[in-house]
């Protein structure tokens, strides 16, 4: 059958259930899954009858042979596709209802006054952030902004190629927001994929995936691997979805939790490889109307293979076989090889690390698992103990005694936890790089009592989310619940207000600032305040301090990626110190780096710092579930 009548077909059949809910505001829970079994069943009926209907009208046209133009207007195919350009047509004007005058140019973002020379945040070889500026000679040609697309779902418009062979981080770019307050550089959809024709195969991994939509921008013949969100049952399966295209999900423990992480690794005919970290949903709402963040790095392709190493756990691309295999990509790709596409450039998960040189990559990678870990060899792997690992790896361990220094972390996310004191310092021992080991060690009793550690939760506040260009309706993939703002032992004198340095938009992007300064270690000041207690020993299979060589050159790390700030992110430690156990909740991913001075966080961050502090009895954070007005369009 015509593969873009089969491609019609299932833009048609995704199409026709979103055009009820159109106009409505959009909300994006932790509960929401697309019904891909229901699509899949009506998409091979429609095929099925599709073809009984073209091999009618084929055999007629061979006793009645007619004119070609004829022949074509009277074929079901060209009927049902005059129907499909109807409904695009109507579609459009829905949204030119909905949206106003913003949909007038089929969601293209106006062109600023004038090109300016604009900020790129660069990890450069040796780690350290650096900002470049970019004229309009390195932006892709042909691409300017009245020529490009933040995304549209309908013939994405390629772009030129740009390489970053030292790593990039930059916002998204932003339909409300251009041309960006801060000037920063910004990525659109097209251009973290690159030219559709240079794609020979693509994993792409995402929490709410709308695929009518993201198929728009491979070509239909490029085998695409899609790792998305289980259903109720959190039983791992793979399915086809649309020719050359595998659907896979992995395994939750009682349906419970979110395959919640957003990266993308692909594949080019040039042999090239690109590894894209993102916080970003692979839906259009995400890439259009609230802000993102996305790191990438092309990598290219090896001389020789590298020998296999089974010793070789913890760089960035043995972590990032690990993730391929925990999210069951495995049983796809064998699936792909093993029918239509025997030649992928992937052919094991393990040539992930072996056929392409990574030794510019000098960012830690740092997954969450979901399940339940137990064992260091385990627990290092996945979570906030990953982060602990990722930060002593860099030198940046906060240290102990005098010279002990403490972080400040400044969290930005879209969705909000239920806290305790002991959670929170949980982390924030891993975030300074100190011993998980040590902190079991302690009593519970003395873990419980801490008081909250220096962490400020960057949130938006009511008032600004009414005051952004969406107001209310676009506050719909923010979430923090009444019970757990009023709840009596919550945090709420740690919230700060959520402002994107890039103007009136809301952020989904999940972004760390950890910056440190000379300070007595929690359970130190904990003791010499009760004028008892012990400070905390290096236990005997940790190395000395003295062993540990802590950098003064950096100021702290930062941290972007899937992960909120949350314990089903980051999971929760248990059990002692000869066997700790981890439990997490979900499937997240991000990188860490460090930070080495005050520009390099202004750089890096994505909200307005420093962060204003909610006023009590003032200040309350966007809670769905209060919003008259996002009730009322649901």
């Amino acid at each position: 059958m015509d593969e873009d009548l089969e491609r019609a077909l299932a833009l048609s059949l995704r199409e026709s259930r979103a055009n009820a809910s159109s106009s409505r505001a959009i909300s994006i829970s932790d509960s929401e899954d697309d019904d891909d079994d229901r699509f899949q069943s009506e998409l091979l009926q429609a095929i099925q009858v599709s073809k009984t209907e073209s091999s009618r009208a084929t055999t007629q046209s061979v006793h009645n042979p007619e004119p070609p133009s004829q022949s074509v207007r009277s074929t079901p195919t060209a009927s049902f596709l005059s129907e499909r350009a109807q409904m695009e047509r109507e579609r459009l004007e829905r949204l030119k209802r909905v949206r106003g005058k913003d949909a007038d140019d089929g969601g293209r973002i106006s062109p600023p006054a004038k090109r300016q020379r604009i900020p790129s945040f660069e990890i450069l070889a040796n780690g350290r952030a650096n900002i470049a500026s970019a004229s309009s000679s390195s932006l892709p040609s042909g691409s300017s902004a009245s020529s490009r697309t933040a995304s549209t779902a309908i013939n994405p418009i390629p772009t030129s190629e740009q390489l970053f062979w030292n790593g990039e981080l930059r916002p998204t770019a932003n339909k409300h927001s251009q041309p960006r307050q801060d000037g920063k550089s910004t990525f659109r959809l097209t251009e973290v994929l690159g030219l559709k024709s240079d794609i020979s195969f693509a994993i792409i991994a995402s929490y709410s995936t709308s695929v009518s939509w993201i198929y728009e921008f491979f070509a239909p013949s490029t085998p695409v691997i899609v790792v998305a969100q289980p259903d109720q049952s959190g039983q791992p399966t793979i399915k086809n979805i649309l020719p050359n295209w595998v659907m896979t999900v992995p395994f939750l423990r009682n349906g419970r939790g979110c395959q919640h992480m957003k990266f993308m690794l692909i594949f080019y005919k040039t042999g090239r490889l690109r590894v894209v970290i993102s916080t970003a949903n692979l839906i259009d709402y995400d890439w259009r109307d609230i802000e993102n963040a996305v790191w990438l790095q092309d990598l290219p392709p090896r001389s020789a293979p590298l020998p296999h190493d089974p010793k070789a756990i913890d760089d960035f691309p043995s972590i990032m076989q690990n993730v391929l295999r925990a999210v069951n990509v495995r049983p796809a790709l064998a699936n792909m090889l093993a029918n239509d596409h025997p030649n992928l450039p992937l052919q094991t998960i393990s040539d992930l690390r072996m056929k392409w040189d990574w030794s510019k990559v000098k960012v830690k990678l740092v997954p969450s698992i979901a399940g339940k870990h137990e064992g260091w060899p385990n627990v290092i792997l996945t979570g906030h103990i990953r982060l602990m690992k990722a930060v002593r790896d860099m030198g940046l361990r906060t240290g102990r005694g005098k010279a002990a220094k403490d972080l400040v972390i400044e969290s930005q996310g879209s969705s909000i936890g239920t806290y305790s004191t002991q959670w929170i310092n949980e982390f924030y021992w891993s975030a300074r790089g100190e011993s998980a080991e040590d902190w079991l060690d302690e009593p519970k009793s003395r873990r419980a009592k801490l008081s909250w550690p220096p962490v400020k939760i960057v949130f938006p506040s009511l008032k600004t989310v009414r005051d952004s260009v969406l107001g209310e309706q676009g506050g719909g993939t923010m979430f923090c619940r009444t019970n757990q703002w009023e709840a009596s032992k919550f945090p709420r004198e740690l919230f700060h207000d959520s402002n994107s340095a890039g103007g009136r938009v809301l952020m989904h992007t999940k972004m760390i600032i950890a910056t440190y300064r000379p300070k007595k270690s929690i359970f130190e000041a904990t003791s010499q305040s009760k004028g008892k207690g012990k400070e905390l020993s290096d236990s005997e299979t940790e190395p000395e301090s003295d062993d540990i060589e802590i950098q003064n050159d950096p100021i702290g790390w930062a941290y972007v990626g899937s992960h909120n700030f949350t314990p089903s992110a980051w999971g929760t430690l248990s059990g002692s110190g000869f066997n700790p156990v981890l439990n997490v909740v979900n499937y997240e991913l991000g990188i860490i780096f460090p930070l080495y001075d005050a520009k390099d966080a202004e750089r890096v961050s994505c909200f307005k710092r420093p962060a204003r502090k909610y006023v009590s009895g003032q200040d309350r954070p966007w809670i769905q579930e209060e919003s008259q007005l996002l009730r009322q369009n649901q």
